[in-house]
Parts: C-alpha cells; sequence; structure tokens
C-alpha cells in the first residue's frame, strides 16, 4: 500500500513559487526587455499574485538579478575545453539553448534585456554593487578556465588571461546581438586556445582553419 506523501514545508512552498517565477519571468524578460516586462503578467503567468512576486522579490531588479544567477548556473556547463570538442561561445546563448530546450531567440532575446538592465544599474547607487558580484562571478569561470589550460611557463597571471576570454566571448556575444556576423565556432576556438596555451594552440590552428573554410564554401541551403 502506498503511503501518502508528507505536505511540503513552508520553505518548499516558498521555493516552488520562486522557482516558478524565475522559471516565467526568464521568458518575459526575453521577449518584452527589461523595461517593458511587467510584474503582473509575470505572476499571472506564474500562476500567482503579485503579491507572490513581492513575498519573494523586493522588486523588479532582485528578480532580474535571480534570473541572472540561475542562468549564470546553467551556463557553468558551456565553458568546455577549447582543446576538446568544438564550442560555440557561450555568450551566444546557443549551447545553453540546445542542452535546455529554450528557443535561440530567448537566450538572445534575454541577453538583450541584460544590456537593459547594465546600463540601469550601473548608474544606480544600489544595483552596481550587485552587478558588480555578477561580474565577478562571470569573470571566475573564465579564470578557472586559465587555471585548467594555461601554460605553467605564461607570463600573464590566470586572472588576467581569464579577462581577455571573458572580452574575446562575450564580445562576440555583443556583436551577434547588433547583428553582426560571428566567427566560425573553429576560428573562436582558435582564438580561446591562443590565449591559453599558444604553443599547443599551433598544432591545431591549421585544422580549424581548414574546418572554417570548407564551411564558408558550403551552399548556404545545405
Amino acid at each position: 500500500m502506498s503511503r501518502d506523501r508528507e505536505p511540503l514545508s513552508r520553505q518548499e512552498r516558498q521555493k516552488q513559487t520562486r522557482d516558478a517565477l524565475i522559471t516565467v519571468a526568464r521568458g518575459v524578460f526575453a521577449e518584452d526587455g527589461y523595461h517593458a516586462a511587467s510584474l503582473d503578467r509575470i505572476a499571472r503567468e506564474a500562476g500567482f499574485s503579485k503579491g507572490a512576486v513581492y513575498s519573494n522579490f523586493h522588486g523588479k531588479a532582485e528578480l532580474f538579478l535571480a534570473v541572472m544567477d540561475a542562468n549564470l548556473e546553467m551556463a557553468d556547463a558551456d565553458l568546455a575545453s577549447p582543446f576538446a570538442d568544438e564550442i560555440h561561445p557561450s555568450s551566444t546563448g546557443q549551447n545553453i539553448a540546445e542542452r535546455e530546450g529554450f528557443p535561440l531567440e530567448a537566450t538572445q532575446g534575454f541577453a538583450l534585456a541584460t544590456l537593459e538592465f547594465v546600463s540601469s544599474a550601473a548608474r544606480d547607487e544600489k544595483l552596481a554593487p550587485l552587478l558588480q558580484k555578477r561580474l565577478e562571478a562571470v569573470l571566475e569561470r573564465y579564470t578557472r578556465l586559465a587555471n585548467q589550460f594555461r601554460t605553467a611557463e605564461g607570463t600573464l597571471p590566470a586572472e588576467e588571461i581569464g579577462k581577455l576570454l571573458a572580452g574575446l566571448d562575450q564580445g562576440i556575444g555583443l556583436i551577434l546581438l547588433s547583428g553582426g556576423a560571428t566567427p566560425d565556432p573553429a576560428i573562436f576556438q582558435s582564438g580561446m586556445r591562443r590565449l591559453l596555451n599558444p604553443v599547443s594552440a599551433s598544432t591545431k590552428d591549421a585544422q580549424s582553419y581548414r574546418l572554417a573554410c570548407a564551411r564558408a564554401e558550403e551552399p548556404a541551403d545545405r
């Protein structure tokens, strides 16, 4: 005889509500942008009252930061070894979209909302330190990658290489969001390898270049 499921505790119910709001908010921010997004719509689509939003978050900015934190946690898997299988820049959202089943348009939409939030939060004395904390978390991810794959005789500290890796990856994301064409993934990998380990990178760069050229010559409808 099966036992009845134990009722959820107050903390468990609150976590379920919070997680549901974060999930719905991700989609609304991606679709409407940060400034145009409505807490009323987020609450309604999540199946809660607006009061439930304020029971878990102080306002829209805190909810957006919570979505950012959840995205950063999911994105940890996107910083793979550039010396292994082919990878896409994590900033383009392609890896997380394929892995989590998100539409690519949604990941890019949230990236655009993030630009809105950054431009606003950076001028706010209360939000700026919270934004800086997330930036430090992003840079730490790239620093870990540098510590794992850079050469021991390298002249730059891992923290500085991490900043360069972040600039390359995130810069490609900005190009994409601005409507530009991003480099072939093989060329992106080559750039990451050269920052981490120039000697080992040279043995793979010729293959990367040939692969990128072959792709460029493929018919557009293939």
